[in-house]
Parts: C-alpha cells; structure tokens; sequence
C-alpha cells in the first residue's frame, strides 16, 4: 500500500467510551501495524487492564511498550510500517508529569507535534478527553487536566481527522483526508 500522505488521526472521548476498539479497527485496514502501548504495570489492577488489551488485539500487531519517548519510538520505528496506533496520550502524559521536569515534559511534547509534520507513516492516537467533568480538588490533578487539553486541542489542530466516541459511537467532528485514503 503506497500513500503520499499518511493521515494522521485523534480518537478522543471518556473513559470505557469504546476509544481503543475503535483505534483498532481504523488500523485493521493496514498490513504492517504497530501498537505502542504507553502504560506501564505497576500494580496488579494495571496488569489485568494491560492484558486485557493484548486479548484484543490480533497476532498481526506488533507491540511496542514506550512510556516516555513516543517522538523517538513513532520516527524509528515508523518507517518500516503502515500504521502505528498510540494508546494512549493522557497516559503518556501522566508518565511524564510524574516523572520528568516540567521543561522536558514540553521538550518531549514539542517533539511528538514535531512528528506531526511529516509522519514516518499513518498514526491513529488514543487520548481521553479529561475536562468535561468537574474541576479536581488537588493541584497535581488540576494541572494534569489543564495539560492533557491543551495536548488534545494542539495534536486536534494538528491531525487530519478527529473522531469522538460516546458510548461506542465514534462521531467524527473534523475530517480533512481525502476520499478513499482511509476508512
């Protein structure tokens, strides 16, 4: 499958909305796909969750699991493939909110929507949509949501397409592909 422009697509919505199951089936469409996986096992709760995200996916994704570096990991790895799916940016985001400066939390963001411009190959990103509840009561949770909005609005600018899904109802809201490049 040959392309002179890969899409770039941003599935947002609440958590348990269907957002992953939707990813997965945009990225049926391609042969050669890999699924970067940002979370990490750090208790047994995250362990099931993780593996019940591997029982989803077919043998025909390969697996990659990046907490920190997505720019790095999308530009290697990118090139040899048709399609990497990210899932998930907030937890990205969380990883590098808790374990990195807040000057080289922007420097690695940057780095992401760098990658935007010129993408290795298609990119299908997962990221929850964290400000349509009320205002969180501790400043750590506050910054985080004021972060992951404003990463969601810049990666929305940025991406061709922008699917919101309620209630295992993907609803697009921006769609800037052209016709018959993607499903």
């Amino acid at each position: 499958m040959t392309h002179n422009r890969y899409s770039k697509t941003l599935i947002t919505g609440g958590s348990r909305s269907g957002k992953s199951t939707y990813a997965l089936t945009l990225a049926d469409y391609f042969e050669r796909k890999v699924f970067l996986a940002t979370a990490r096992a750090l208790d047994e709760e995250m362990k099931a969750r993780i593996a019940k995200h591997q029982q989803e996916r077919d043998h025909t994704y390969h697996t990659i699991e990046e907490p920190i570096d997505l720019a790095k990991t999308i530009d290697s790895t990118g090139r040899s493939q048709d399609v990497i799916l990210v899932d998930c940016l907030t937890v990205w985001l969380g990883n590098l909110q808790l374990e990195l400066s807040p000057e080289t939390m922007q420097t690695k963001i940057e780095a992401l929507l760098e990658i935007l411009e010129k993408p290795p190959c298609h990119l299908i990103f997962v990221t929850n949509e964290v400000g349509m509840g009320i205002v969180p009561e501790h400043k750590l949770a506050r910054d985080f949501r004021d972060q992951a909005g404003l990463l969601n609005q810049r990666m929305a600018n940025l991406v061709d397409r922008v699917v919101l899904v309620v209630s295992g109802i993907p609803l697009e809201i921006k769609n800037n592909l052209k016709q018959g490049s993607m499903p």
